[in-house]
């Protein structure tokens, strides 16, 4: 049902992560008709963001609930009648939008539950293009977060013969912020941020390297301020598996160079200080960049796809911590910057109007005679030996319905409302913590045993 005169039109974000959560309900301001009521739904999963990561992201729906996917849709078929959705904007991994995309469809061939669905990339696509791609297929909008993106993601949907025309070019919903300001000695010092992340790299040695090699540029520039931005804290996970944080890496190297500090907080606030930003492959560099500072992506480990810093080549930003440390200050190429979508200045706010546009007459659409049926490109004919099992994973049939026992036992009589809450909160958080505690602790020690 479309957005209309008589009610206050309606957008879900379903997401998995915290940086998913923060690209989804972003993308639905943007995306989404003035005045929407947007409600947020996470994913119940290894990474689903705890209440300081939402916290950090600063982003608060009108109402918010933890989820399973067949929950999620059963929603929205509840829904239906009364509150519908105008708009879904899925903020998940790739195989989890494509399972969400076919319970859509069958929710749509059922009941006739069919709203406008747009999905795609949190940051830089550096690996599993073509795989990434073709899960999210059936999306009435795939954003794509620069011009090079859009080329690449039409190129893949032609390339195997699907539909590319849901391929949209956009950007990254959360560049923004001030340009930078050089530091005044007077004011503050002059502050190199390292932006961790939690998978790239992955082996110890790696990033046991980039520590010490962060330790000694504070200890070669004591006039400088170095801040180790992480991700998140112990037992907290975000959209890739740490099973290494620095912070734990840290505590064998103290005491630490007073000038050296580790930092959470929101990587926008932390920017707003920064004059030199170093990482490997960080979405943060984008940030960075767009807001003109002086940007360092790290070659120490080689440039490799596996690491992602492959697609800084032609940026002028990669270069080594030994060149750091001799006072060298990376220069972004403009054209580049343009290319893919990180360029400074106004561009950025005109980013959006095709998406925005495309999204409006989607819903008008919707309202005069109806959307297609959702359609992605793997179905059981075409992809027999694969879907199937992803739809199980996420607890749906081949076919889209959900398995028997997919949205678990009702609620006992009574057991509703705040009290209901807090058992299943406690439950959750246990279960959960359990589950981190064994990927961060259990399965680095089977994998260090099996190597022996």
């Amino acid at each position: 049902m479309p957005a209309s005169n008589h009610r206050t039109p309606r957008t879900a974000v379903l997401a998995d992560s915290d940086t998913r959560w923060k690209w989804g309900a972003l993308t639905a301001g943007r995306l989404a008709p003035e005045g929407t009521a947007t409600d947020g739904y996470l994913l119940r999963g290894r990474a689903t963001p705890t209440e300081r990561q939402l916290a950090e992201v600063g982003l608060r729906p009108d109402a918010l609930a933890e989820v399973s996917l067949a929950g999620f849709l059963a929603e929205l078929r509840r829904r239906h009648d009364d509150a519908p959705y105008d708009l879904v904007v899925l903020a998940l991994v790739g195989g989890a939008v494509q399972a969400a995309l076919h319970g859509l469809a069958r929710l749509g061939q059922d009941h006739g539950v069919r709203p406008v669905v747009v999905t795609g990339y949190v940051g830089v696509v550096y690996e599993k293009l073509a795989d990434g791609l073709l899960l999210r297929h059936g999306a009435d909008l795939v954003l794509a977060n620069s011009a090079v993106d859009a080329e690449r993601f039409r190129a893949v949907y032609e390339g195997v013969g699907a539909d590319a025309r849901s391929v949209t070019e956009a950007a990254l919903p959360f560049l923004g912020g001030a340009p930078h300001r050089p530091a005044d000695p007077a004011e503050r010092p002059y502050t190199v941020v390292f932006a961790a992340q939690p998978s790239v790299p992955a082996g110890r040695a790696d990033r046991a390297h980039l520590l010490d090699r962060l330790i000694g540029h504070a200890r070669a520039h004591p006039e400088r301020e170095v801040l180790l931005k992480l991700r998140s804290r112990p037992g907290e996970h975000t959209t890739h598996l740490e099973e290494l944080p620095y912070q734990r890496l840290a505590r064998d190297r103290e005491p630490l160079p007073e000038n050296l500090r580790l930092v959470h907080g929101n990587m926008g606030e932390v920017l707003d200080r920064t004059d030199l930003l170093v990482t490997v492959s960080s979405t943060a560099a984008l940030e960075s960049l767009h807001r003109s500072i002086p940007t360092a992506v790290l070659t120490d480990l080689g440039v490799r796809e596996a690491l992602g810093n492959h697609h800084f080549i032609g940026s002028g930003c990669l270069t080594s911590f030994d060149r750091l440390d001799e006072g060298h200050t990376p220069a972004a190429d403009p054209t580049w910057q343009d290319r893919n979508g990180v360029a400074p200045g106004t561009a950025h706010a005109s980013a959006f109007d095709t998406a925005r546009a495309r999204t409006a007459a989607l819903l008008e659409r919707a309202g005069a005679k109806g959307l297609p049926p959702i359609a992605p490109y793997y179905t059981p004919r075409t992809a027999p030996g694969y879907l199937p099992g992803l739809l199980a994973r996420h607890h749906l049939a081949p076919d889209g319905t959900p398995l028997p026992g997919a949205l678990g036992p009702a609620p006992a009589e009574g057991l509703r409302g705040k009290a209901r809450t807090a058992v299943d909160g406690a439950v959750r958080g246990a279960a959960r913590a359990a589950y981190r505690h064994g990927v961060q602790h259990v399965a680095p020690l089977v994998r260090r045993l099996g190597r022996l």
